[in-house]
């Protein structure tokens, strides 16, 4: 089930639990992206903060694709 993310503490429950049913499978997953350190906190309309939660619902993807789901 494909989740729909809108903000950091959504990306980092979602890679928890990604992650906890990957190693339930016995499977291994790439490593999700990296929380972006560089936002100037002005609501700026390319946020990094977009990219990353763009960037997150990608390594999901692939990961559900993986589990088979």
């Amino acid at each position: 089930m494909l989740t729909r993310l809108g903000n950091r503490d959504d990306a980092r429950a979602l890679i928890s639990s990604v992650q906890l049913r990957a190693h339930g499978a016995g499977l291994s997953l790439r490593e999700p992206p990296p929380e972006p350190s560089s936002c100037c906190g002005r609501g700026c309309a390319e946020c990094v903060w977009h990219s990353y939660l763009d960037a997150v619902d990608y390594w999901q993807q692939e990961a559900l694709l993986k589990l088979g789901t």
